[in-house]
């Protein structure tokens, strides 16, 4: 089984939506669709989408997501800790730059996602790891070695703690109990900006 990935940035934010594509079946992933997915849903309209997952709930992550699942008819899937951030903008962020796209919600996700949870999709199997702080139902999905991390963990920087339900102290938790006692070659898809690797973050990353 071949199975591609593809970055598309999203929005103004610069929010790296992924593709994973499995080339036998056709069959697709969809990771964070985030704003303006126009790109994305041009990349996806001669796939069969099986799921998409969201790492987060911020909505530069989420903006796109009943467009792609109209689209496509897939379902969802989010941590239960931020459930209701799909239906609040308050939570999920975009109150608070109203400037960027004005209040944006999305309807709730069809499936929620757990610590250790195995999710079966394009003949593969993809782990979930929580890896909270930048919010509190952050996850980032490991699958052989390739985690996309969201905003756990970028290029020598993480994601931030001040938005609502982050905490300093779970993602420092999150980098050194979890996501550096992953392999050195580990390859990290970020939710924003280049790919990078456990071990060059471990040894460079300056919140190691």
């Amino acid at each position: 089984m071949t199975l591609q990935i593809e970055t598309i940035v999203l929005g103004s934010l610069g929010t790296n939506a992924y593709l994973l594509k499995n080339t036998e079946t056709n069959h697709a992933v969809v990771i964070d669709p985030g704003m303006k997915p126009g790109a994305l849903l041009r990349r996806i309209e001669p796939l069969q989408v099986e799921a998409i997952l969201l790492t987060h709930a911020h909505f530069d992550h989420m903006a796109g997501v009943d467009e792609v699942r109209d689209a496509k008819g897939c379902p969802v899937y989010l941590h239960d800790l931020e459930a209701d951030w799909m239906t609040d903008p308050k939570k999920n962020g975009s109150a608070r730059w109203p400037e960027v796209g004005g209040a944006i919600t999305a309807r709730p996700a069809e499936y929620d996602l757990a610590e250790g949870q195995v999710l079966k999709l394009l003949g593969t199997e993809i782990r979930v790891l929580h890896t909270p702080g930048h919010s509190p139902g952050s996850v980032s999905f490991l699958w052989e070695d390739r985690l996309f991390g969201g905003d756990a963990l970028f290029r020598l920087g993480v994601g931030r703690t001040d938005l609502y339900g982050g905490n300093e102290r779970e993602l420092h938790d999150t980098l050194h109990n979890k996501l550096f006692k992953l392999d050195d070659a580990v390859q990290v898809y970020p939710g924003h900006g280049p790919k990078t690797t456990i071990g060059y973050e471990r040894a460079n990353n300056p919140y190691a």
